[in-house]
């Protein structure tokens, strides 16, 4: 099973909640027990398309952060040529 297949985590966090338990599963799936309750904790609840718009904002939410950096070190970068000349 792929990192990115949160579908499939879905439908594991599914089969647990109809009450198969988390062993039997993750010698099923072939996951770590704790894969799935680490999957319990950011996806119970859910289903596969809220879990899509959240990977969707983490995402975007990743690429914010790096232009942000990008802006900072340019604007440090800016401030010390500035610096130097007056």
């Amino acid at each position: 099973m792929g990192e990115n297949s949160t579908p499939a985590h879905i439908g594991i966090l599914k089969e647990h909640e109809a009450g198969i338990p988390v062993s039997d599963l993750s010698r099923k799936h072939g996951v770590s027990e704790a894969s799935i309750y680490k999957w319990k904790a950011r996806f119970g609840g859910m289903d596969v398309s809220e879990a899509k718009r959240l990977r969707a904002l983490e995402d975007e939410n990743s690429k914010l952060k790096r232009m942000l950096a990008d802006a900072m070190l340019d604007n440090v970068a800016l401030k010390d040529l500035l610096g130097k000349k007056w």
